[in-house]
C-alpha cells in the first residue's frame, strides 16, 4: 500500500524591511520624542541641575566651591526666607478661593440667554491681559490719594488706607490682584467641563427629584474632576510662583514684607543682593518640594476616588 504524502506550505518570510514591519508599533513613540527631549531638556533637567546647584557657593560667574547642606542650614536661621513662606501660605489659602468661585460663575454663564456671550466675553477679559498689566491696574487702584479703593474708604470712613504701603495688609492686596485673572481661567476650565457634561444623567437626577445643591454635589462635580483637578493643580503652580504681581506692584515691599519665595529667590540669586546662584537654588528646591506636596497630594486623591477606595 503506497501511502500519499501532502506536502506542507513553507512558511512565509515577513516581507519588507525591518522599519516596514514595525512602523505601526514605533509611530507613537516617534511622535512622543520631540516633547518628551524638550520636556527633559527645559523641565527634568533644571530641576536636577538646581538641586545640585545648591549644594554649591556661586555667584555665576567664578568657580563653585562645594558646601554640601550650608545653604539649607542658613536657610533655617533666615527671617526673610520665613517671611516669604508665611507669604507663599496666605497666598496659597486665599489662590484657592479662585476654584470655587470660577465654578459658580461657569455655571452662572453656561446658559442660553439672550446676550451671555456678552458676559462671556467680560469674564474672560482679565485673563487675556499680561500680568503686568494686571499689577499696574490694581496698582492705581490702591494708589493713596487718587485710587479708586482708597477714595472709596475714605469716603466711608474718613480714612484711606494706602495698602501697598502697609506690611500687615500689602500681602492680601497682592493676592486679591492675582485672583482676578486666576478666577477667570478657572471659569474657562469649567466652562469646557460643562459643555461635556451628560444630559442623560441630569434629566435621570431630575427625575428622581434632585435639584439645586444635590444636583451639583452628586451629578454635575463628579464629571468635572478632569477640570477640577487643572484648576487645582494651576491654581496652586500660580499661587506658588506669584513672582510677577509682587515685583510689579511691590518690588517685595515695604521692608520686605510682601517677599514670596520666587521673588526672594530671584532677589538672592540675580539681582543686585548677592549674585548668590547656590542659595537661591535651594530657595528653589523648598519651593519645588511644596508644590510637589501638594500637588502628589491631590493626585493621589483623585486616583483613590476614581478607584472607590
Amino acid at each position: 500500500m503506497t501511502g500519499s504524502t501532502t506536502a506542507l506550505p513553507a512558511m512565509r518570510k515577513p516581507s519588507g524591511t525591518w522599519w516596514k514591519r514595525n512602523q505601526r508599533r514605533l509611530a507613537p513613540y516617534l511622535f512622543l520624542a520631540p516633547g518628551v527631549f524638550m520636556f527633559a531638556l527645559y523641565v527634568i533637567w533644571p530641576i536636577f541641575d538646581s538641586i545640585r546647584l545648591s549644594f554649591f557657593d556661586w555667584d555665576g560667574l567664578g568657580q563653585k566651591t562645594w558646601i554640601g547642606l550650608d545653604n539649607y542650614y542658613e536657610l533655617g536661621d533666615d527671617e526673610n526666607f520665613y517671611t516669604s513662606l508665611k507669604n507663599n501660605v496666605i497666598w496659597l489659602v486665599l489662590y484657592m478661593l479662585a476654584v470655587p468661585i470660577g465654578l459658580f460663575i461657569a455655571i452662572f454663564l453656561n446658559q442660553t440667554v439672550t446676550g451671555i456671550r456678552v458676559y462671556k466675553s467680560l469674564f474672560f477679559f482679565p485673563f487675556v491681559i499680561s500680568q503686568v498689566v494686571v499689577g499696574l491696574i490694581f496698582s492705581w487702584f490702591y494708589a493713596p490719594n487718587f485710587g479708586l479703593l482708597y477714595k472709596l474708604i475714605e469716603w466711608m470712613t474718613g480714612t484711606g488706607i494706602a495698602f501697598l504701603a502697609e506690611p500687615d495688609y500689602v500681602t492680601y492686596a497682592l493676592v486679591a490682584a492675582g485672583l482676578w485673572p486666576q478666577i477667570a481661567y478657572c471659569m474657562i476650565l469649567y466652562l469646557t467641563g460643562l459643555n461635556n457634561v451628560s444630559p442623560d444623567q441630569i434629566e435621570a437626577a431630575r427625575l428622581d427629584g434632585a435639584k439645586g445643591w444635590k444636583m451639583l454635589w452628586h451629578v454635575i462635580l463628579p464629571q468635572l474632576r478632569p477640570a477640577t483637578f487643572i484648576a487645582v493643580v494651576v491654581t496652586v503652580i500660580g499661587a506658588l510662583r506669584s513672582f510677577d504681581i509682587v515685583s510689579i506692584m511691590t518690588d517685595g515691599g515695604p521692608f520686605g514684607s510682601s517677599r514670596v519665595l520666587s521673588f526672594y529667590m530671584y532677589e538672592q540669586a540675580l539681582s543686585e543682593y548677592g549674585y548668590r546662584m547656590g542659595y537661591g537654588a535651594s530657595i528653589a528646591v523648598v519651593l519645588f518640594l511644596i508644590m510637589m506636596v501638594f500637588i502628589s497630594g491631590f493626585i493621589w486623591k483623585m486616583v483613590r476616588d476614581e478607584r472607590g477606595v
